[in-house]
């Protein structure tokens, strides 16, 4: 695939806004990217692009945040649940329409953009949330697989635990990484992830991290108010352009 001097700017830019959300965050580059690059392209394209940046970033992340990790039988029941699900979502993604697969993406932005919303105080106990390990995984993972993004479940889930940032970025970066590990064959067997297309999620590293300090700036700068604010209305429009070019091709 050869791009456009125009295509390449939009990518890195889309790119760069992961990599701010990310720095500012600690997690969810893909739900910015994701929705932005299958705006301009697809949503095969937008997954198999984030799915190198998702599995290194998230490797170093776990890495650097080792030592805050929620008891072993979550974090690993959560990450394989979440492997689980995202080999049904790779099916899905390989199977169902472009315009159903960029529906399913702006659902799943509208779906995390209303439960930010609307449940900002939300409060998971751990007990409750031990229990709900496996079906959040599992419903995480398929919307990973289909769409790139699973930020709805998984992130507003670890949210309402009220966990501490090291320890919110060290499970869910663990998370990431499992899913993107076990994803990165699917998506190959199924001939949406080709020696071209790891090449260029590889290339896409390199904005996402050159970006993630301007995040980290960001945060300490701004109220979280404002830059979830901001955030959140570039997701709503992002998902509205979603919808309209779905319903109208």
């Amino acid at each position: 695939m050869a791009f456009e001097p125009v295509q390449l700017a939009i990518i890195f830019a889309c790119l760069a806004g992961g990599g701010i959300l990310k720095g500012a965050t600690g997690a969810g580059a893909p739900v910015l990217a994701v929705p932005a690059l299958a705006m301009m392209f697809d949503v095969k394209f937008a997954v198999v692009v984030m799915i190198m940046p998702n599995l290194l970033t998230n490797i170093w992340q776990g890495w650097l945040f080792r030592r805050h990790r929620l008891p072993a039988s979550f974090v690993w029941g959560f990450a394989a649940a979440g492997a689980a699900g995202v080999l049904a979502g790779t099916l899905m993604l390989a199977f169902f329409s472009q315009r159903l697969l960029s529906l399913m993406v702006a659902a799943a932005v509208f779906g995390y953009v209303l439960l930010r919303l609307t449940r900002p105080d939300w409060k998971i106990a751990y007990p409750l949330a031990s229990r709900l390990r496996l079906p959040a995984g599992i419903t995480a993972g398929v919307l990973q697989g289909a769409s790139g993004i699973s930020a709805p479940v998984s992130i507003t889930f670890l949210n309402a635990m009220r966990l501490e940032r090291p320890v919110f970025i060290s499970t869910v970066s663990i998370f990431f990484a499992v899913m993107s590990a076990l994803q990165i064959p699917a998506l190959g067997y199924f001939g949406i992830l080709s020696g071209h297309g790891a090449l260029i999620s590889l290339a896409a590293i390199f904005p996402i991290l050159a970006f993630m300090p301007v995040g980290s700036v960001l945060a300490r700068r701004l109220s979280k108010e404002n830059f979830d604010r901001v955030i959140l209305i570039l997701l709503s429009l992002l998902a509205l352009k979603l919808v309209y070019d779905a319903l109208a091709g």
